[in-house]
């Protein structure tokens, strides 16, 4: 083949999934991604991004599909953002997504005898997720087999965006990964809204005032939160959208309408209004209740949750005399689950709300030894004058700030258990911390089926 040329097409064979979820040709031993695609597709596809030593292809049309290509479950699969893997079998998912980590910790972090144990697979892999936010949109995109009839007008949309898009919307009417009920609440607020005398927000013209739906579910008590978000504060409208699902649906235990004029495609309210209900639902991890509201982070698989933290609890090994400090905690999810096994457990936290909610979620179950301080991680840890015993790092997908590992480092408590969401940065910061601690095991586990992402726990040990 000739050198690899932008904006020409060529015919490629996928011989790999790269981490991100892109399909990998090597034509002549170059490296060319291209989205959509799996190991053992051959494909036609467009340069539309040419570096060095790697280009982005664009797919056009696949030539011979993969024998391990099987139907998705979901009609917009290969279309909206959500579930790109789906043509995947989920074992070869596993195997792709602890194959990325080996690949990150080898390449990234120079880290090549650490041993990585087989993913813990979520169950279920359909109908997991407890939160779901959909997009309104005055003009929604059209569907291909819906390009080709003329009647079908390009109208109201409620649903996903399409990948690398800000405002194309897939109009979405079964989407498998929440709950079913879902998706019947969905079609309610679909049918609300078409007959309403009210348009979508348009993030071109700002203009409209429907803007997002987002769904919450409690595994434990099946019920259910519904967020309606507007620009403008129309109490007798949203009034009417209220009791619509609060009589056909009475899973439904709250209904709040946040309200923005945000130009940014942001859910979070600059007010927040109780239509129905309570103002929060309440999810329980293991034998603990938690209270989340409309804007509070919490994990959004909520069995596999279960499982990532029963692995942090297991490699932190507590006795019950040990002082804990948790970075980046969030909620206080891992310090309420760890409260039970632990002398005293400290949590540090930059997000003033989310810091709110963990006190009350300590509360809530009667923890009296975790505490919770607010403010940037490497302005609150020089001021501390204690050594933890284990320390739980669960940083972002951008990982660790490079002050924080020096801290850490200083601090040098004898275990660590290392919670990533990005074997990236996992890789990156398990090389800087491994100067002085073994990486001792890595257990990946899967919050989310059909994507490329992929949690991981790795445990530490003081050199």
């Amino acid at each position: 083949m000739t050198a690899i040329k932008k904006s020409k097409t060529y015919e490629l064979e996928i011989t790999d999934l790269a981490f991100g979820g892109k399909g990998l040709a090597k034509p002549e031993g170059y490296p060319v991604f291209i989205d959509r695609c799996i190991p053992g597709d051959l494909v036609l596809a467009k340069i539309i991004k040419k570096k060095k030593s790697w280009a982005e292809g664009k797919l056009i049309k696949i030539l011979k599909m993969s024998s391990s290509r099987h139907p998705g479950k979901c009609r917009y699969c290969n279309y909206c953002g959500g579930c790109k893997w789906q043509e995947l079998s989920y074992d070869l998912q596993l195997e792709y997504k602890k194959r990325h980590v080996i690949e990150s910790l080898h390449h990234i972090g120079r880290l090549k005898d650490v041993k990585v144990h087989d993913v813990l697979a979520s169950d279920p892999i359909y109908e997991y997720r407890n939160k779901m936010e959909f997009s309104c949109s005055p003009k929604r995109w059209l569907m291909p087999d819906e390009l080709e009839n003329e009647e079908i007008k390009k109208d109201f949309g409620i649903g996903l965006h399409v990948p690398g898009t800000f405002d194309k919307v897939i109009d979405i009417h079964q989407c498998e990964i929440m709950p079913s009920l879902g998706n019947q609440i969905l079609e309610t607020v679909r049918s609300f809204i078409k007959i309403s005398a009210f348009p979508a927000y348009d993030l071109k013209t700002h203009e409209g005032f429907w803007r997002f739906l987002m769904l919450r579910h409690s595994v434990a008590f099946d019920t259910w939160m519904v967020n309606i978000v507007t620009r403008d504060k129309r109490l007798d409208v949203v009034t009417e959208l209220c009791s619509i699902l609060t009589q056909n649906f009475p899973q439904i235990g709250s209904v709040m309408n946040n309200i923005t004029d945000s130009k940014s495609g942001i859910s979070t309210g600059q007010e927040e209004i109780c239509l129905s209900g309570k103002d929060h639902i309440r999810e329980k991890l293991g034998k603990f209740s938690f209270k989340i509201s409309a804007n509070s982070f919490f994990q959004t698989n909520t069995r596999s949750c279960e499982k990532l933290y029963s692995k942090v609890s297991e490699y932190a090994g507590l006795k019950g005399d040990e002082t804990v400090l948790d970075l980046y905690s969030g909620t206080g999810t891992i310090p309420i689950w760890l409260s039970g096994q632990a002398k005293t457990i400290l949590g540090i936290e930059i997000v003033k709300s989310a810091v709110i909610d963990a006190k009350m979620n300590a509360d809530l179950n009667s923890i009296s030894n975790c505490e919770f301080l607010e403010g940037d991680i490497k302005d609150v840890l020089p001021g501390l004058k204690l050594i933890p015993d284990v320390m739980i790092i669960d940083p972002p997908r951008v990982g660790m700030h490079k002050d924080v590992v020096g801290q850490v480092l200083s601090l040098g408590p004898q275990k660590i258990v290392y919670v990533s969401c990005n074997p990236a940065t996992l890789a990156r910061d398990l090389e800087m911390i491994s100067t002085i601690y073994n990486v001792k095991e890595i257990q990946p586990v899967d919050m989310f089926p059909h994507t490329y992402h992929i949690e991981s726990v790795a445990l530490l040990l003081k050199k």
